[in-house]
Order: structure tokens, then sequence, then C-alpha cells
């Protein structure tokens, strides 16, 4: 059983990993084996840019249950959002890829994204796992519609970046079910509003930077 102390140095190992290290994911990457497809150079850029944005997306997430990991009262709710930052990892390694096949780059302001949203995971965990699984839930709603919304703007023919985008959103919605079933609480109106504004900073800034 790990004391305190020890816990958060695990969880500043798992930060220098994520911002660090070439991430690794168990699972085969959902676009392997297919077929790339010539874009325009504007739509290359777009879906570069896309892509960057779900990648800090997946380095927010994973500081924020890193975050509530931390303060979490009960071991089961500990369990969940450490297992949800492992397949935050497999985003983080497939979004990555895909940006580097397009000749882009992963944004500059991650280590920034990371400080702050970890904070605001340790936060909530110290709320109350009901808080915290509620937070979680919340945010996976959240980044499956910024998924959704990106679909949308993806070329027909770009199949490689929709196949990881879709097998994000298969991820991201079971999160947000396991966080329901392990009695996740309705945040209030101004929580929701607050983080929807937090989001779109952090998009648009990704989206350039």
């Amino acid at each position: 059983m790990l004391n305190k102390l020890d816990s958060l140095i695990v969880e500043l190992d798992t930060g220098l990993r994520t911002l660090f290290a070439k991430p690794r994911s168990v699972r085969e990457h959902p676009d392997a084996g297919m077929t790339e497809v010539a874009l325009s150079e504007p739509e290359k850029k777009h879906v570069r840019a896309l892509m960057r944005i779900n990648h800090t997306g997946e380095v927010c997430a994973q500081a924020l249950y890193s975050g509530q990991s931390l303060t979490a009262k009960n071991v089961a709710t500990s369990n969940a959002m450490q297992q949800a930052a492992r397949e935050e990892t497999e985003h983080l390694a497939w979004c990555e890829s895909r940006i580097s096949q397009l000749g882009g780059h992963t944004s500059v302001l991650n280590p920034l994204f990371y400080a702050g949203s970890f904070t605001l995971g340790a936060l909530a965990g110290a709320l109350g796992d009901k808080w915290s699984l509620g937070f979680l839930e919340e945010t996976e709603k959240q980044v499956g519609a910024h998924l959704a919304s990106h679909l949308q703007q993806l070329p027909e023919t770009d199949i490689k970046t929709r196949k990881i985008i879709e097998q994000m959103q298969i991820d991201e919605a079971r999160h947000a079910s396991e966080a329901r079933q392990l009695g996740a609480a309705d945040l209030p109106a101004p929580a929701k509003f607050l983080m929807k504004q937090a989001s779109k900073l952090m998009t648009t800034s990704a989206y350039y930077l």
C-alpha cells in the first residue's frame, strides 16, 4: 500500500512520462495497416490541428485522472481513475503517431495544460469520490462531443484519422458510463459551464500552437 508521498512521486513520474516520453499502446493502433490517402496541404494542416487538439485533450485527461487518483478516498474510485489514465495513454500514442504521419507537432502548451489539469483533478478528488466521479463523467462527455465535431470536419477520404477518433469515442463513452455506475454525482450547471469555457480555451490555443 503506497503512502501519500509515494503516491505523489508515482503521479509526478506519470506526468513526466506523459509530457516527455514516447507513449506506447498495448492495443493495436486503430489505423494499423490502413493505406495513407493523398490529402491537400490545407486538409493536412486542418487534420494536424484537430489531432493536436485531441492529443492535448488526452494530456489534460491524463493529468485530471492522476490528480483525482491521488486524492480519491475510495480504492475502487482510485482504480477507475488509473484504468482510465492507462487508456488515455494509448490515445496519446495514437494521436501522436497520426500527427507525426501528417508532418505536424504536438502542442507546445502541453506542460501548462497538464499542470492546470492535475491541480483541478486533485481538487475534485479532495471534494469526495462522488464529485470526483462526476467530474470524470462530465469530462468524458465533453471530450466525446469534441470528437464528434472533429469527425464531421475530417475529409471523407481520411479513413486513418477517422478510425482513431472513432475508437477514442468508444473508450471515452465507456469511461463516462463506468463513472456513472460507480456513483458519479451530477455536477451543478456553473461547474459544467466553467469546464466548457476552459475546454474552449484549450481547443482554440492547441489548434494553432
